[in-house]
């Protein structure tokens, strides 16, 4: 068989086993579907990931999401590198706001680790229109999920500190005041306080003490 006819096939498939997920999740409940699913594709533990995040606007795909990445960290590692794939590739379309709300159920469900969230960065220079988009769903379905004190004091963990860098820049005033502006412009002004206090305090060092 031919390169494109081998490609062709695997295309096929693909939209063959994606669909076999929608069906699937109709039919079970979120634990009964993991099981079948990696009975069903026991050896390509990324193409399962895919498959499901295909099917993320489907009802009960977050929760099979969630209960994969407990039943195998290996899962959890390739929906942590589909995030930063997703967040790096993000080209502002409709359909990533459901991956973005599926990775904020993760997320707020602690079946990823947030320290997922350093490939972000909220800096004039380093953020496109469409990674902004892909943000704010994020962020604000984090919200939703959480309510903006419980998803400020995860924000706030010392532990992440070195990891949400470039999601509350200090390195750069510019950086400090964009990341202040998009945060508040999209309601979420709430995380922002400590931000807020190092801006005010760096941008007027004589009230330093």
């Amino acid at each position: 068989m031919s390169t494109l006819g081998l490609l062709e096939n695997k295309i096929e498939q693909q939209k063959t086993m994606t669909n076999l997920v929608g069906l699937v999740l109709s039919a079970l409940g979120a634990e009964e579907a993991a099981h079948l699913l990696i009975n069903l594709v026991p050896d390509d533990h990324k193409e399962l990931c895919n498959m499901v995040l295909d099917c993320c606007s489907e009802a009960g795909a977050h929760l099979l999401g969630q209960r994969l990445c407990i039943i195998n960290d290996v899962y959890r590692m390739n929906f942590e590198s589909l995030f930063v794939e997703m967040y790096s590739e993000a080209r502002g379309l409709l359909e990533e706001s459901n991956v973005a709300k599926f990775f904020a159920h993760l997320l707020a469900a602690d079946a990823l680790p947030w320290h997922v969230l350093g490939c972000i960065s909220l800096s004039e220079h380093n953020t496109t229109p469409s990674k902004q988009i892909f943000v704010k769903y994020l962020f604000q379905e984090l919200a939703d999920h959480l309510g903006l004190r419980s998803l400020n004091g995860r924000l706030s963990d010392p532990a992440l500190r070195g990891y949400l860098e470039l999601i509350f820049p200090r390195d750069d005033l510019d950086n400090t005041r964009f990341a202040i502006n998009f945060l508040t412009g999209i309601g979420l002004g709430g995380i922002t306080e400590n931000l807020r206090e190092y801006y005010y305090l760096t941008s007027h060092p004589e009230l330093a003490f």
